[in-house]
C-alpha cells in the first residue's frame, strides 16, 4: 500500500523553495488553484523576513462576534488551521485588532463581544519585512506561543510560531559557524562541489596573504633566531593561546548578537568585560609559562619574555575578538563574516612580533653589555 502524507502550506513552502522553476509548477498545477495562489504569494516575500517564514492559515475572527460564537466557530476550523493558540480579532477591514488566547475564550462570559475583551490590551505584532532573528528575539523576549504578523497597513498576513522560532536560531547559528571561517552561510554536503570552491576560494585567498603577512613580521627577526633556536620552538605556542582566546570572545560576542538587538553601549561594554578576563587569565598563565620554561630551559630571561609576550597577545587577541563581529555589524555587514580569519591573522603576526621583538631587544641588551665589560 501506498502512504500519502498531507502537507500545510507552510510546510511546503521550504521545500519548493529548494526546487527549479520547472519542477515548482509542475506540482502547484496539481494543487488547488486557492492554495496555489497562496503558495505563490508566500514565495514572493524574503526568506529572511518575517513573511517569508509567517504560517498565514491562523484563526481569525471578526470583532463582533460573541465569545460562545467564536468557540463554535473555532471548532468547525480547527482542522484546517495549526493549533489555535490564539485567536486574531480582526475589523471589517482586517486590520489586527487584538490577540484572545483559548484561556481567554473559554473564561468568557457567553454573550459577552469579544471587542470589549480587547480593553486595555497591549498588541504585539510585527511588521512583514522585519528580519527573522529579530522575530524570534521578539517571540522569546514576550514568551510567546505565536507573533502576529502585519502588512504596513496593520491588516493581518499570518504568524510566526514558536516552533518556526527553533528553526530560524538553527539555521542562524549555523550560517553563524559557516561564516566564520570562510565558508558559504548556506552551504551543505549537497552544494555542488564546484559552488563550493567559489564560496570558499577567495577566503582561502585571503588567508593566503593575511598568513604572508605574518611570515614576514617573523622574517624581521631571522637573525634573532638563528642565535636562539629555541624561539622557533616557543613562539607558535604564544599566537596559539591568543587565537584560543579571541575565538572564545569571538564567539561570545557573535551569540550575543544573535540573540539580542544591537545596542552599541551594551555591545562596547561586552569588549571591556573580554579584557579584563583576558587579563586575569593571561596573569595566570604567564606565570604558570615561566615557571615551566625556566625549569625546562634554565633561561629566566626567555621565560620573562615569553610569558610577557602571552599575556601581551592574549589581551589583544581578546579584544580583537569581542571588536571584530561589532566592526562588521557597525560597517553593515554580518558579525560572523570571515571574523575568525581576520582574527587569527591579528594574534598569529602581533604574538610574533611581541615574542620576537622583546626577545631581539633581550638579546641586544646582553650584547651590548658584554661590549661594555670588555
Amino acid at each position: 500500500t501506498t502512504e500519502i502524507y498531507t502537507l500545510s502550506l507552510h510546510d511546503a513552502l521550504p521545500i519548493l523553495v529548494d526546487l527549479d522553476k520547472a519542477h515548482q509548477q509542475k506540482l502547484l498545477v496539481r494543487v488547488e488553484r486557492e492554495d496555489a495562489a497562496e503558495i505563490r504569494n508566500l514565495m514572493t516575500f524574503d526568506p529572511d523576513t518575517a513573511g517569508g517564514v509567517m504560517n498565514t492559515e491562523v484563526m481569525v475572527l471578526e470583532q463582533g462576534l460573541t465569545a460562545d460564537q467564536a468557540i463554535t466557530l473555532i471548532r468547525k476550523a480547527v482542522e484546517d488551521t495549526e493549533i489555535p493558540y490564539y485567536a486574531y480579532i480582526v475589523d471589517g477591514d482586517e486590520k489586527l485588532l487584538g490577540v484572545l488566547s483559548l484561556r481567554d475564550l473559554l473564561r468568557a462570559r457567553p454573550g459577552v463581544f469579544l471587542k470589549s475583551l480587547l480593553r486595555d490590551q497591549t498588541l504585539i505584532s510585527a511588521p512583514h519585512s522585519l528580519d527573522r532573528e529579530e522575530v524570534a528575539r521578539m517571540i522569546g523576549r514576550y514568551n510567546l506561543l505565536a507573533l502576529p504578523i502585519v502588512d504596513d497597513g496593520g491588516k493581518l498576513m499570518g504568524v510566526v510560531t514558536h516552533d518556526d522560532v527553533y528553526d530560524i536560531i538553527h539555521e542562524e547559528a549555523s550560517e553563524d559557524m559557516l561564516s566564520m571561517v570562510g565558508a558559504g552561510a548556506d552551504e551543505t554536503v549537497d552544494t555542488p562541489w564546484r559552488k563550493s570552491v567559489a564560496m570558499r576560494l577567495p577566503w582561502l585567498l585571503v588567508n593566503v596573504v593575511n598568513s604572508a603577512f605574518s611570515a614576514w613580521v617573523v622574517s624581521h627577526f631571522e637573525a634573532t633566531i638563528s642565535q636562539m633556536a629555541i624561539l622557533a620552538v616557543l613562539m607558535p605556542i604564544v599566537a596559539n593561546q591568543a587565537g584560543n582566546t579571541g575565538q572564545q570572545s569571538l564567539a561570545v560576542m557573535i551569540r550575543q548578537l544573535a540573540l539580542e538587538s544591537f545596542d552599541r553601549r551594551k555591545a562596547w561594554g561586552a569588549v571591556l568585560r573580554e579584557t579584563k578576563i583576558a587579563l586575569v587569565n593571561g596573569v595566570i598563565l604567564a606565570v604558570l609559562v615561566f615557571a615551566a620554561v625556566a625549569l625546562l630551559t634554565g633561561h629566566v630571561a626567555l621565560a620573562g619574555i615569553m610569558s610577557l609576550a602571552l599575556c601581551l597577545d592574549m589581551l589583544l587577541g581578546a579584544t580583537a575578538g569581542a571588536s571584530v563581529p561589532l566592526v562588521l555589524k557597525e560597517l553593515g555587514r554580518d558579525p560572523a563574516h570571515a571574523s575568525s580569519i581576520f582574527l587569527t591573522t591579528l594574534t598569529d603576526s602581533a604574538g610574533f612580533f611581541f615574542f620576537l621583538g622583546l626577545a631581539a631587544r633581550s638579546e641586544e641588551r646582553r650584547v651590548g653589555k658584554e661590549c661594555r665589560s670588555r
